[in-house]
C-alpha cells in the first residue's frame, strides 16, 4: 500500500477448474470481500475491482452435467451485492475468466480410424491418427471424452472401444472403454468439447505435425489455420 508506484484497484483470487457448484464461489467471496473491509479500515482503500477468476464447469461427459452459465451469474452477482451491503462497501466492478466455458463447446476434434486390435479376453483398441500430440489431456489429467462416429452415427449395435492415439507411449489413451458402432479403418471419429486445452497444449512431440483448424459458420467452413508440414518443424533451426 506504501509503493508509490503501484496503483492497487483490486483483488483477484483463482480457486480452480470444472467447479460444478456455486457455493465454492461464494465462500471466496466471502473471504476476499472481509479482507477487502479489513484493508479499508486500516488503509482508507476503497475496493474498485473483484475478479473471481474462472473454473466454471463444462460438461464433457454425458451424465456429468454443468449448471447454465447464468446460474453462476445470478448467485454470483447477489452474494457481491449482499456482502457488500453488509460491510458498508461500494460494490466494485465485477470481473470474471470464462475461457473454457465459452470455448470448449465449440470445438470438435476429427480423428480418422486406422488400426484396430482385439486383443481377446482384454480389450478392443482401436487407432487414430492423434492422439496426445493435439490432447494431451486424457494423459495428463485423465481427463473423459466422448466419442461419435462420424460416418455411421445411426447404428444401434454398439460396442466396447478404447480409443489409442499414434504416438509411442503407452499412456497415449483418448477414451477408455466407450460404447461405439463397430469401427472400421478408415472411419471418421468425433470427439466434441476440444474447444479448450487441446490445440493451445497440443506439442511436435514424435515430430507430430499439428493439425489444420476449420472454423463452421451459416453451414459454410473455412480453413483459419493451414495443418503443420515438415518445413514448419525445422524452419527455426540452424544446422
Amino acid at each position: 500500500m506504501a509503493q508509490a508506484s503501484l496503483n492497487l484497484v483490486g483483488f483477484h483470487f483463482h480457486i480452480g477448474s470444472q467447479i460444478f457448484e456455486t457455493q465454492p464461489f461464494l465462500d471466496a467471496i466471502d473471504l476476499v470481500l472481509d479482507f477487502a473491509a479489513q484493508v479499508q479500515e486500516r488503509y482508507g482503500f476503497d475496493i474498485e475491482e473483484l475478479d473471481i477468476g474462472g473454473g466454471y464447469g463444462v460438461q464433457y461427459e454425458v451424465d456429468k452435467l454443468a449448471p447454465p452459465i447464468s446460474a453462476y451469474a445470478e448467485a454470483i452477482g447477489a452474494k457481491v451485492v449482499s456482502k457488500c451491503r453488509s460491510l458498508k462497501l461500494t460494490p466494485p466492478s465485477l470481473n470474471i475468466e470464462p475461457g473454457r466455458a465459452i470455448i470448449a463447446q465449440a470445438g470438435v476434434a476429427l480423428y480418422t480410424v486406422g488400426v484396430i486390435k482385439d486383443i481377446p479376453g482384454i480389450r478392443l483398441y482401436a487407432s487414430v491418427d492423434g492422439g496426445m500430440g493435439d490432447n494431451i489431456r486424457p494423459a495428463l489429467y485423465e481427463a473423459k471424452y466422448e466419442a461419435v462416429v462420424a460416418n455411421n452415427v445411426q447404428s444401434a449395435e454398439k460396442e466396447k472401444v478404447t480409443i489409442a492415439g499414434k504416438f509411442c507411449e503407452s499412456g497415449d489413451i483418448l477414451i477408455r472403454d466407450i460404447e461405439l458402432p463397430s469401427l472400421r479403418t478408415g472411419d471418421i471419429l468425433a470427439v466434441p468439447c476440444c474447444g479448450a486445452y487441446c490445440l493451445p497444449m497440443s506439442s511436435n512431440y514424435n515430430g507430430y505435425h499439428r493439425p489444420a483448424v476449420v472454423m463452421l459458420k451459416n453451414g459454410e467452413d473455412r480453413l483459419i489455420r493451414r495443418r503443420e508440414t515438415v518445413e514448419d518443424l525445422s524452419r527455426l533451426d540452424s544446422v
